[in-house]
């Protein structure tokens, strides 16, 4: 990203830029910004490295452009790193005070860059130190990689720390409590602030994630992995949120600590022109949402007067969401369409739920409809708070089971009050509908109560993903928002029906009313039907007559003597 010449000399005069004579002095522990570009390269140096220091880990960060670090001013594969966030280890010898290594960008503009060196003693764990995977010797850093659905970071096991001139342990002499496997690793999770893509912004804030005191004090600890997990893990991806990940490796037996090297992602590109970090909700997506909080804010406040327009509403979202799902998974058709199709079918099923509902029995099936929606909504936002990712729920099998349960509790609680259930429904369920709008323009992690369940049932490797989001300014005014059109509709709706009669009526009152009036009214053709048990019985045998061997014809009394 090229910056604008006045920023380039406001950062200068404020002497937080280093690096235009080639030469990017430090200090331990202390981040200096530099800017950075493809012909020159940078050389920073460490002096006065104190004796009992016998690793220096020194890391670079870019927001968007990559960078290469190398010990040597020519790179190589086994010395040198690339991305926008690098590390590298120095083991230092006897007697060494001095450490140096060089910095370039792969971009042919300029490129603002933070960076910084961290000191680390003898009995401090060495991120990476048993690194088997990636090119360099000792790896301190984290890899990662993005989709639409998950972030995925891994690293290399960490060593156990030594002095200066001494072997390095052993990675694979035992797994006793004298080798590195009784070290174990702190993942932390760290959200930058909502709405906010500027650069600046992400090199204050990965500082708070570099070194272990900050990071404890400052980062959220997602899990523990202890050295026979596997040293990779997945977050829900968070499209347009800036977010940073880091791991702290501890050392029981000392209580040491050391940390690896942070990276930092906003799970979408800079570079792209449509659909890039800016703008990530896709022109039909608002489209469509657009058009569901209209009609859900009609709902929310007079879905129960109208009822044909809150049985649509209902119907649209039921047989839309099941459509989405079907086709997604059976099919490659593009978003586009595929958002398409399913308005055309969550149209279909709302007008068929309102050109049916007056039929016996069909009362029952929509006061169901609607009480799913709302179950649905409902045990969403269950799973969306930490309890989601409590490991038992890692298990498919169990949590589609507890999310049932909590689905079908909200019919089954209110089966005898039908006219309160759909009050709430279009109160709670029209409300979110406007949330959902908003965050097509306004990122809000409350749109991740159905987004994230969503991913679920499309994915089937999502159950190992983290969901956690960030809670921000936004999302309590947004919040705020939702709750208050949620009460409001309610409110509105519960004073204004509260004289009325009770609609829709009891499912089982209706039952018993139709039983009554075709038992009096002898004018009703209904009234001269069989009861059922007739009519099953008179069926039967129907049925039998058809397996009844047929007589002979002629005449069947035996003749005469």
């Amino acid at each position: 990203m090229q910056l604008p010449p006045c920023a380039v000399v406001l950062l200068v005069l404020l002497g937080t830029l280093r690096g235009a004579a080639g030469l990017l002095e430090l200090s331990l522990g202390k981040f200096r910004n530099v800017l950075l570009n493809q012909t020159n390269s940078v050389e920073a140096v460490i002096r006065n490295v104190a004796s009992n220091v016998t690793v220096v880990i020194f890391q670079v960060h870019a927001q968007q452009n990559n960078v290469v670090i190398s010990f040597d001013k020519n790179p190589s594969v086994n010395s040198s790193g690339t991305g926008v966030d690098k590390g590298l280890v120095s083991i230092l010898r006897p007697q060494q005070s001095v450490c140096t290594w060089y910095l370039r960008s792969l971009d042919a503009n300029r490129v603002l860059s933070t960076a910084i060196s961290i000191a680390y003693m003898e009995k401090d764990p060495i991120p990476g130190g048993c690194n088997l995977e990636f090119d360099l010797e000792v790896d301190p850093n984290i890899y990662l990689d993005y989709t639409l659905v998950d972030v995925h970071i891994k690293f290399a096991p960490a060593n156990l720390g030594y002095a200066r001139g001494a072997n390095p342990p052993s990675c694979d002499s035992g797994t006793g409590q004298n080798s590195r496997w009784r070290l174990l690793y702190d993942v932390y999770q760290y959200f930058l602030p909502e709405n906010d893509l500027s650069e600046m912004v992400l090199m204050n804030h990965i500082r708070k994630m570099s070194e272990v005191h900050s990071i404890k004090a400052n980062g959220i600890k997602v899990l523990t992995l202890t050295t026979d997990d596997k040293t990779n893990v997945y977050f829900s991806s968070l499209p347009g949120q800036g977010v940073i990940y880091n791991v702290i490796v501890w050392d029981p037996l000392w209580n040491t600590s050391a940390a690896y090297v942070p990276v930092h992602t906003y799970a979408c590109s800079f570079a792209d022109l449509v659909d890039n970090c800016s703008s990530v909700s896709k022109l039909s997506t608002k489209i469509f949402f657009t058009a569901l909080a209209v009609l859900g804010l009609f709902t929310c406040f007079f879905g129960h007067r109208f009822w044909k327009t809150d049985l649509f509403f209902m119907g649209f979202i039921f047989t839309g969401f099941f459509f989405f799902v079907i086709i997604t998974r059976v099919t490659g058709l593009g978003y586009d369409v595929r958002l398409i199709l399913t308005a055309v079918a969550g149209i279909t099923g709302g007008l068929l739920l309102v050109a049916n509902w007056w039929r016996f029995g069909s009362v029952l099936l929509c006061m169901l409809i609607i009480g799913l929606v709302l179950g649905f909504l409902f045990s969403s936002v269950v799973v969306f708070t930490p309890l989601g990712d409590y490991k038992v729920f890692r298990d498919d099998v169990v949590f589609w089971v507890t999310f049932s349960c909590v689905a079908l509790m909200i019919p089954v609680l209110f089966f005898g009050c039908p006219r309160i259930l759909n009050i709430l429904a279009c109160g709670v369920v029209g409300s979110y509908s406007v949330v959902l709008a908003i965050a097509c323009y306004v990122y809000t992690s409350l749109a991740y109560i159905t987004l994230d369940l969503l991913r679920r049932i499309l994915n089937d490797y999502f159950s190992r993903a983290y969901t956690n989001v960030p809670f921000q300014t936004n999302d309590f005014i947004i919040l705020a928002v939702w709750a208050m059109l949620a009460l409001s509709g309610i409110t509105v709706q519960l004073r204004r029906e509260r004289s009325e009669v009770p609609f829709p009526p009891h499912p089982y009152l209706l039952w018993k009313r139709e039983r009554e009036r075709r038992s009096t009214n002898v004018l009703d053709p209904s009234h001269h039907i069989p009861p059922l048990r007739d009519r099953i019985h008179n069926k039967l045998l129907q049925i039998k007559e058809v397996f009844q061997k047929e007589q002979p014809a002629g005449e069947r009394t035996p003749l005469l003597l």
